[in-house]
């Protein structure tokens, strides 16, 4: 099993099946690749994935999710883990709630749905390959 992870978070079903298949049919098994339909469950399989060894690397994260929204689950992620690379994916959220996930959890994008699968496959290179730099689109 790979010790590098990315998770997919959505509440619609359908949205994490076909972001996965996005991810997998680039990265290959070169990750762990998980989904997750709310953020609660979302800190479940990180939580695991620490206990297995697991290192999170790349969360992507929709912004309108019944129990917590997007900005507010990627900020948590983000003061916990730092230096995972966050991207919120979204069809409906406002700008301030953009500029709270920019500010906050530090995304490195902001991808509208339907988002373009090579885009969101350069958004992870780049952000991977230079953690660092500031590289949020919107």
């Amino acid at each position: 099993m790979p010790k590098q992870a990315m998770l997919c978070v959505d509440d619609e079903a359908i949205i994490v099946i076909a972001m996965k298949q996005e991810l997998k049919n680039h990265f290959g098994n070169t990750y762990y690749l998980d989904t997750a339909l709310s953020a609660q469950e979302a800190f479940n399989k990180i939580d695991e994935m620490v206990e297995n060894g697991i290192e999170l690397v790349v969360i992507i994260s929709d912004w309108l999710m019944p129990g917590m929204k997007g900005d507010e689950f990627l900020s948590i992620i983000h003061e916990k883990y730092p230096h995972v690379v966050s991207i919120l994916v979204t069809g409906q959220a406002d700008a301030e709630a953009i500029d709270r996930a920019m500010q906050n959890a530090k995304i490195k994008a902001c991808l509208k749905k339907p988002w373009r699968s090579r885009e969101l496959i350069s958004v992870i290179e780049r952000a991977l390959q230079n953690p660092l730099a500031p590289t949020c689109e919107n």
